[in-house]
């Protein structure tokens, strides 16, 4: 009897424990904080009064992909014509480029200086500037090919993340989103069941990976394979209005989340708890096909993919530094 009692406290304890550690975490994690008296944000506190937007170059196909290398050299991809593509001056020149065989959507760099790029064909390869050499990374999972193949990018470990849309959509959310660990050549399941998953990014503290799940006109919120231990599960972290649906994503050093707004023609600012900051619209001179983003040198640059066009804007805050430049 005294065992079997014994014993029983003994569960009891730890169970209260860890309902006293769980409630801790979700304490923190959910603590409440004051009402703001006046409007939580204006898109001032992202661009000066005085920026404008400033045409960098036009091109053809169906520009998007945008990133840069450690030289500031801005490279680009176009599935429409199979190419990888880099700007000189304010001409877009082509580096690689087979329509038959390439269908390139996005693109990362690695901080080895190889090029990683997602193919709508349904494969993930690296192509090196230096040699010229296109490598495939992956093209498979559990012994399947890999449908259509999106957007990626790398976490602070050089892990990747990659999108596969192709095939789903509001009425059909069969998208996935899949992690390559550092080093391996098999990926792993990560996240399934969107509606399109199409841009995708990392929180500032690497704690969460942000998906746009475009056919919803949403971004969702989902732990990363690197978060700390917590209560927070997948759910809806920003919705928009209008357009499409949310493309590339970006993040600044302050954990502001900045989305490509397809068919809309602007930038969505959203701060790191979801709540709008405004948007950044195109000039009218542009198109609305806002596609991908990236920062440098003080400016936000983004992708118009109906006249093919690269556009910056003068930003305050400083991008988050990519994997790439690390």
């Amino acid at each position: 009897m005294r065992s079997k009692k014994g014993a029983l406290v003994w569960i009891l304890v730890l169970v209260l424990s860890l309902i006293t550690v769980t409630f801790t975490g979700a304490k923190a994690l959910y603590e409440t904080k004051p009402v703001p008296a006046k409007e939580r944000h204006d898109i001032s506190e992202i661009i000066h009064q005085s920026s404008k937007w400033e045409k960098v170059a036009t091109g053809s196909g169906f520009m998007e992909g945008i990133n840069f290398d450690r030289k500031g050299n801005i490279w680009l991809v176009s599935p429409t014509t199979g190419e990888i593509l880099t700007i000189k001056g304010d001409k877009v020149e082509k580096v690689l480029g087979d329509k038959d065989k390439l269908m390139p959507i996005g693109a990362k760099f690695h901080k080895d200086g190889r090029l990683f790029i997602t193919d709508g064909k349904g494969e993930l390869y690296s192509y090196n500037p230096a040699t010229g050499e296109r490598k495939t990374i992956v093209n498979s999972y559990d012994g399947k090919p890999l449908n259509g193949l999106n957007d990626l990018v790398f976490d602070e470990t050089g892990g990747l993340y990659f999108t596969e849309p192709m095939g789903s959509s509001a009425t059909h959310p069969t998208g996935r989103v899949f992690y390559l660990p550092p080093g391996k050549t098999e990926a792993i399941l990560f996240s399934e069941n969107i509606a399109y998953p199409n841009g995708i990014a990392i929180s500032a503290n690497g704690q969460r990976v942000y998906i746009s799940e475009f056919d919803k006109n949403q971004i969702l919120s989902v732990p990363s394979v690197n978060a700390a231990n917590s209560p927070e599960s997948p759910f809806i972290f920003a919705r928009f209005e209008g357009g499409i649906g949310p493309d590339g994503l970006a993040v600044d050093a302050e954990g502001n989340l900045y989305v490509a707004h397809f068919q809309a023609g602007e930038v969505v600012v959203v701060d790191a708890n979801g709540f709008k900051y405004g948007t950044i619209r195109l000039p009218e001179d542009a198109g609305t096909f806002a596609t991908n983003l990236a920062f440098h040198d003080g400016y936000l640059y983004v992708t118009e993919s109906s006249k093919n066009e690269v556009w910056r804007i003068q930003v305050k805050m400083k991008g988050l530094q990519p994997y790439g430049l690390n």
